[in-house]
């Protein structure tokens, strides 16, 4: 037998079969879990499959889900962000005390927010590559520090801990289409949140497929060292991530504070955990180099469906914390035997 033929049997032998190879992708146990979720709720609850459920469902989910899509390129770039939470309330605050107190113009209001929430994750971004510090404790102080300013400040400003009377401020209407609107769609009140959310998630999945920058996400979450000998440049994607998900944050600030015309000092808090979760569910590896914006979007989805779907079945709502952890868990697991499974094809 000749070499040529000998190549040719190998190929075969190694050869994967699409089905293994479409079981492999991140997305695909995010998505086994949304159709169950979906189905579960439908047929359980009067209200689920309503225009109003569905409506209500897709809201929920579209907030965490932008969120939770910029946490997963994070994550996949193997860092982590608690101050994502926060950061939106912050945003919503920045917007709010600067317009209803100072009469700032309410654009320029936006702006500065979002300069102050770019400028918060480039700082995560250089204290974590400059000290080599973990993301998780570097972001975590940033928590610590948003919460406190969040209450702090805003009580020394307004006397109180939330901002209201957005509705009066000059410009309000026309911000408020672009961030706070809904429209008509097969019989529901579709929500611009959900609009952004389909886009950013399309956007990040051509970002990380398509473009050399989704490749130097993938490497230096894979390996940070091997990829900075490999000439990327690991300083500037990491920095993109951090600024990515602080811009998210901004992102979804606006679409809250636009839509209920009020935020609040603790607007976000906790929420940090859920995006991580979302992320992981859709398929990231804790370790970094592996995940989906997809998968992180599925998990959103997942997460709005069920926190609608708990009270439309009229359960007491303390089974949600229950199912998040539960669903943590065997993500990580499944997770774990992707890693394992990696480690052994490689």
């Amino acid at each position: 037998m000749t070499a040529t033929a000998v190549a040719e049997i190998d190929d075969r032998l190694t050869r994967t079969h699409p089905l293994v190879t479409l079981l492999r992708r991140p997305e695909v146990g995010a998505a086994v879990a949304a159709l169950a979720v979906f189905t579960f709720f439908s047929v359980s609850t009067q209200t689920f499959l309503t225009p109003a459920g569905i409506s209500t469902w897709l809201y929920s989910a579209s907030l965490f889900g932008i969120m939770a899509v910029a946490v997963a390129l994070l994550m996949i770039g193997g860092e982590f962000d608690l101050s994502a939470g926060a950061m939106t309330g912050t945003a919503g605050l920045i917007v709010g005390v600067v317009t209803t107190e100072w009469g700032v113009n309410i654009w320029l209001g936006m702006l500065l927010a979002l300069a102050a929430a770019l400028s918060i994750g480039a700082g995560n971004a250089f204290i974590v590559m400059k000290t080599g510090l973990p993301s998780f404790i570097v972001t975590l102080a940033t928590f610590f520090i948003l919460q406190g300013c969040n209450l702090a400040v805003t009580k020394l400003v307004t006397g109180t801990v939330a901002i209201q009377g957005m509705g009066s401020v000059p410009g309000f209407d026309q911000v408020k289409v672009a961030f706070g609107s809904s429209f008509a769609f097969l019989g529901m009140d579709v929500k611009i949140s959900i609009v952004w959310w389909i886009v950013l998630t399309l956007l990040a999945t051509w970002v990380l497929l398509r473009t050399r920058g989704g490749n130097w996400i993938f490497a230096v979450g894979g390996e940070a060292t091997s990829s900075r000998q490999a000439g990327v440049p690991v300083l500037k994607v990491k920095v993109g991530l951090f600024m990515t998900t602080a811009g998210a944050a901004w992102l979804v600030g606006m679409l809250q504070l636009f839509d209920v015309s009020t935020v609040q000092a603790t607007t976000g808090i906790g929420q940090e955990f859920i995006y991580i979760i979302c992320a992981v569910v859709g398929g990231c590896l804790l370790t970094g180099g592996y995940g989906s914006a997809i998968g992180a979007a599925l998990g959103a989805l997942i997460y709005g469906m069920t926190l609608q779907g708990i009270v439309f079945a009229q359960w007491d709502n303390n089974w949600l914390k229950a199912f998040l952890g539960g669903m943590l868990l065997l993500a990580v697991l499944v997770n774990l035997s992707v890693r394992r499974q990696t480690g052994a094809r490689s």
